[in-house]
């Protein structure tokens, strides 16, 4: 997930009760919501470029690690394959993730990276109703034995006009 903007969708923890953690990709918004979901499940996350102080002492900005023997890389401003930021392309080609995460766009998408070894590219979108994204969209899926399955792109329904009430 990404880009929640202080919005906590209590159908996460529908679409998550199955899921050993949460990632997320950025832009929490405030830190209660942080608090939320780490009562829930594990969460492994990056702060994004709207989180404040608090986010900022608990998540770093980027973060690598191995999950299942999959190396993963996330970072909330990424870019996308063709359209990398500043410095990430030279990152993803210097430590060799297999999974690149990023959030900042509130686009969803799913694409391999074929210069980079066919790494998986994904971005959420994003589950707030802040931006102007159409819909709040998540990602879920499955890591076993250093391969992806089972990569579900959710809607949990189009972004709201006025400010909604957090469900912390």
């Amino acid at each position: 997930m990404s880009d929640s903007h202080g919005f906590l969708d209590e159908a996460i923890f529908t679409y998550f009760k199955e899921c050993d953690e949460i990632w997320h990709a950025g832009d929490f918004g405030d830190v209660e919501l942080l608090d939320a979901l780490k009562k829930f499940k594990p969460v492994r996350g990056v702060y994004g470029n709207i989180d404040g102080a608090e986010i900022r002492a608990e998540l770093p900005w980027e973060i690598e690690w191995e999950c299942e023997g999959l190396p993963v890389y996330m970072i909330h401003i990424g870019g996308y394959p063709g359209g990398y930021e500043r410095g990430v392309k030279q990152k993803l080609a210097k430590i060799r993730p297999k999974l690149f995460i990023a959030g900042h766009s509130h686009i969803l998408r799913v694409m391999r990276d074929q210069q980079l070894d066919g790494m998986l590219h994904m971005n959420p979108g994003a589950c707030g109703h802040k931006g102007w994204h159409a819909m709040r969209t998540l990602l879920r899926f499955t890591i076993e034995a250093a391969k992806i399955s089972n990569v579900e792109a959710i809607e949990l329904g189009p972004r709201g006009h006025q400010k909604p009430q957090k469900t912390l």
